[in-house]
């Protein structure tokens, strides 16, 4: 087999990539290691910023986004008994983000690709290789319908996540990785309960981090601060229920407190997901790219993993189509550059959030008033709301 983009992954990263070179012309080739079920079912992110929103739009992707998707003007942070609401058109210009679940984002992409013929996705396609990613002909070794293929290309996108084979095919003298492993982990629930809030709730308590999300009007989504290697069988339904409402809980007397009460409903999955940061640069060795997760990972408390898949897959859909109209290497050569300025900025703002709201297993009693002092300043000062408010809706794409 040969095409021009040979792409590794139909997440939404390597979806939303098949579909901007689809519509530019150029020939491309997905190869998914699972079936078209698995892929559609697996759940991830669910916060969109108005980048992601504004470029599935422009795509062609939007129609039912625009349907089911909730828009939110908006997150609530709570601390000390307290409510304080940062409010995102009037710190950003009037951006805002959107909760819609990325398997309905995947969903979207892959009926798009089957329905208007577009290029080759190809399900059960298990990547092995990627052999001679420093020529201009690299290969792509794979195994489909019982043999072992090859796809020849003129550039590879790795879009395979952490534990794919497209990093790995770089050498490992040739990049540099940063990491940090968190000390504790989140427990994850989906509820058949109705959310209990109109926006997203984050809580800092001595007890550990609480958030309140959502998947639709009918379906909630939450978080729990765990230890790392929590088994989550250690949580009974009851449990969870009874700690979110702790930690979720309000004064009534305190300021922006009043009344709120937690719903409490059936409870249909529970996962521990450790937290880490990671980076790898360059995110170019010759004519494989690297985009989302293959390339670097946020801890989930800023929304940003989803978000920067897109943003790397826009940066690198518009370099490929530039290079195809002039025959310019410019943009190629300035992808990792490009992406990498961003990256590091959601990995500070990610980090900010993180250290803010989880108390450390070894924290001080000083540490603790440090983070109650940095969550005082965004309830109290302008300045600092609308930069919380600015990084989580998007900085803008270059």
């Amino acid at each position: 087999m040969r095409t021009t983009v040979g792409i590794i992954g139909a997440g939404p990263a390597g979806l939303l990539l098949a579909r901007l070179l689809h519509r530019a012309g150029i020939d491309c080739v997905v190869l998914e290691s699972r079936d078209r079920e698995y892929v559609e079912r697996r759940q991830r992110a669910g916060i969109l910023e108005q980048g992601t929103v504004d470029a599935l739009r422009a795509c062609g992707a939007g129609a039912r986004l625009g349907r089911e998707g909730l828009v939110h003007h908006g997150i609530e942070l709570r601390f000390e008994g307290r409510r304080h609401r940062v409010d995102f058109p009037s710190a950003t210009g009037g951006r805002s983000v959107t909760v819609y679940a990325q398997t309905e984002m995947v969903k979207d992409l892959i009926a798009l690709q089957l329905d208007e013929d577009g290029p080759p996705l190809l399900f059960g396609a298990r990547a092995l290789a990627v052999e001679k990613p420093d020529s201009a002909a690299p290969e792509i070794r794979f195994h489909h319908e019982g043999r072992e293929r090859t796809l020849v290309c003129a550039v590879v996108a790795g879009c395979d996540g952490f534990h794919g084979i497209a990093r790995r095919a770089v050498p490992a003298d040739r990049v540099r990785t940063f990491e940090r492993d968190h000390p504790y982990s989140w427990l994850g629930v989906l509820a058949d309960v109705p959310p209990s809030c109109e926006e997203l709730i984050y809580a800092r308590h001595p007890r550990g981090f609480a958030l309140h999300s959502m998947r639709s009007p009918r379906v909630s989504r939450l978080y729990l601060q765990v230890p790392n290697g929590t088994d989550p069988a250690a949580w009974p339904h009851e449990r969870i229920w009874d700690e979110l409402s702790l930690r979720l809980g309000v004064d009534p007397d305190a300021d922006g407190g009043g009344s709120w009460t937690l719903e409490r409903g059936p409870i249909t999955a529970v996962s521990v997901t450790p937290m880490r940061s990671f980076v790898q640069e360059p995110m170019r060795h010759g004519s494989l790219f690297l985009a989302g997760d293959a390339a670097h990972i946020v801890p989930p408390t800023g929304a940003k993993g989803l978000n920067l898949a897109v943003s790397d897959v826009l940066t690198l859909a518009r370099a490929l189509i530039h290079h195809h109209r002039t025959g310019s290497t410019e943009l190629l050569d300035g992808y990792s550059a490009t992406c990498l300025r961003r990256v590091w900025q959601a990995e500070r703002f990610s980090s900010f959030l993180t250290d803010t709201l989880h108390p450390r297993p070894d924290q001080s009693p000083f540490e603790g008033r440090l983070q109650v002092a940095r969550l005082d300043r965004i309830a109290t000062s302008a300045t600092a709301s609308a930069e919380l408010a600015e990084n989580y809706v998007g900085l803008p794409l270059s």
